[in-house]
């Protein structure tokens, strides 16, 4: 993977750049209707704040995307991503089978990437991610912008390794 050099700028998909309240309800029922979820992802809105920190940070940073969406998402992911006009940039994804919970996944990249690269910020909306990755010395910008669009479901559903 070729890279410019700058810091590097990662952010979060699902509650800090793409709003899905729409498809939340999938989450809702028992048991929770991931294929329908993830399905529904290129309908999902682009949360304003969370692009303008993005193309903000890409002033300075080279952008990556870190998700919790599995790699069977990656085609509409990045054309999610080119459709909204973020930064192209790396998209790490979470393999396909794999539920072991964001906070694991997303630190493993995060670990890996920060012995490669200077690691500037992670902007994510989960919680317990933001924890471990402040914990394990990463600059973290919480995700405020969201929080009025991230129902119970979605929240629980971050805690159980498939967002």
């Amino acid at each position: 993977m070729t890279h410019d050099g700058r810091p590097l700028a990662i952010f979060d998909l699902d509650g800090t750049l793409a709003d899905t309240a729409h498809r939340q309800h999938f989450l809702e029922r028992t048991p929770r209707d991931w294929g329908a979820f993830f399905a529904a992802a290129p309908e999902d809105p682009p949360l304003a704040e969370g692009v303008r920190v993005c193309l903000t940070a890409a002033e300075e940073c080279e952008v990556v995307y870190l998700t919790g969406r599995p790699e069977r998402c990656r085609k509409d992911t990045v054309a999610w991503l080119a459709a909204q006009g973020l930064p192209a940039g790396a998209v790490h994804m979470r393999r396909n089978g794999d539920r072991r919970p964001a906070r694991t996944t997303k630190l493993e990249v995060l670990a890996r990437l920060g012995r490669q690269r200077d690691v500037r910020m992670l902007v994510d909306d989960d919680v317990l991610v933001c924890l471990d990755a402040r914990r394990a010395g990463f600059r973290v910008v919480p995700v405020t912008w969201a929080a009025e669009t991230t129902g119970e479901a979605m929240r629980q559903a971050q805690g159980e390794g498939r967002t």
